[in-house]
């Protein structure tokens, strides 16, 4: 059977566009300094033996385990992307900055950021900052949307409360929902990012 592009799939003149919602994970060193999250990646690759499968454009210049992080695969995607993502993903500060058991003086923080000392705070705009970079290295497209906001969250597509309420999080006076609709239907590009929390 010969592969088929998923926009095959559907009819013909479908408007076929992806929305990532908290899955522009980024290549940075945990609070020891260890690259934890590309050792773990690497290691998801030999196990799957997923790196005949994965995109040679990259795995021909960079480690299989490296073509798993967004930061090298966006540029080469074709399909009109949305990426919404919080630049203080609480999921890759749990996970990636700050694993396990890495350092007991994080265990409060990383589970609520109100719970942060001053130092840490700057620890975690600096994850922002490198995660900004990682996203700006993407470089711009008109078929690319962006939702970048400073909440401490990890998906925001998936409930009510988060995408399109009274309170749900807003960028340039629009909620998520509005701008992803905006963006989908072509009323309106939304290359947007939060501003960093106050230290």
């Amino acid at each position: 059977t010969k592969l088929k592009i998923f926009h095959q799939l559907l009819p013909v003149g479908a408007n076929v566009k992806c929305l990532s919602d908290a899955g522009f994970f980024i290549n940075v060193k945990d609070i020891a300094g260890v690259n934890h999250a590309a050792a773990f990646f690497n290691d998801v690759v030999r196990t799957h033996g997923s790196a005949n499968n994965l995109p040679s454009s990259c795995t021909s210049k960079l480690p299989a385990g490296m073509c798993l992080f967004p930061q090298n695969e966006v540029k080469q995607i074709q399909t009109p992307l949305f990426i919404l993502n919080a630049a203080y993903d609480s999921w890759q500060v749990r996970n990636i900055l700050v694993p396990g058991a890495s350092d007991p003086s994080w265990r409060s923080c990383k589970h609520d950021i109100n719970q942060c000392s001053g130092k840490q705070l700057k620890t975690l705009q600096g994850f922002r900052d490198h995660f900004l970079e990682a996203l700006e290295a993407q470089g711009d497209s008109s078929t690319r949307g962006l939702f970048i906001n400073s909440c401490f969250a990890h998906c925001q597509s998936e409930i009510q409360e988060i995408w399109f309420a009274p309170g749900s999080p807003m960028l340039g006076n629009k909620r998520i929902a509005t701008a992803v609709g905006d963006w989908f239907y072509g009323r309106s590009p939304f290359p947007e990012d939060g501003l960093p929390l106050p230290l």
